[in-house]
């Protein structure tokens, strides 16, 4: 069983990989930020259109990186749209512990926001390798730093 839910994750990854959803600049955009992963030279641009109730009404990355980080990317932007703020910057701390392994506590269901953290789950196993985590962040610390007001961050 393990082997296949392996198998599948690692399909889930390959598809966004390969074919990354919400590739592009919105001209509508209000906030974006340049992320950077100094270690292996991914660099992604993260693009959020939010409205004035701060409700994230569309969500795109531009940029160049191994399958992980365009597929974190990828899942994030689908994620994302339609969330509140705040909403996002929870996801990104849930995101970010389950990645590292850091407060590695079990989300109850009021904790976790929907299903979103599940679905994210298939990115879970980078935390094997420290190095890849960095890789599976690097969308994350850009729309963190998007929505800080901050035009850059970088997963050092």
């Amino acid at each position: 069983m393990m082997d296949e839910l392996r198998d599948l994750y690692q399909e889930v990854i390959l598809d966004h990989g390969k074919h990354p959803r919400n590739f592009r600049h919105p001209e509508e955009a209000n906030r974006t930020a340049r992320g950077y992963n100094p270690l292996c030279g991914d660099k992604l641009e993260v693009f959020l259109s939010v409205d004035d109730s701060g409700v994230i009404r569309d969500a795109a990355f531009e940029g160049r990186g191994c399958a992980i980080s365009i597929a974190s990317a990828s899942m994030m932007t689908e994620i994302l749209k339609g969330k509140r703020v705040s909403e996002a910057e929870d996801l990104f701390g849930h995101f970010h512990d389950m990645c590292t392994g850091e407060n590695e506590k079990a989300l109850s269901e009021e904790d976790s926001p929907d299903d979103d953290v599940d679905r994210l789950q298939v990115l879970s196993g980078v935390r094997e390798f420290p190095a890849r985590v960095k890789c599976a962040t690097l969308a994350w610390h850009a729309m963190n730093a998007a929505l800080s007001g901050e035009t850059s961050a970088t997963t050092e």
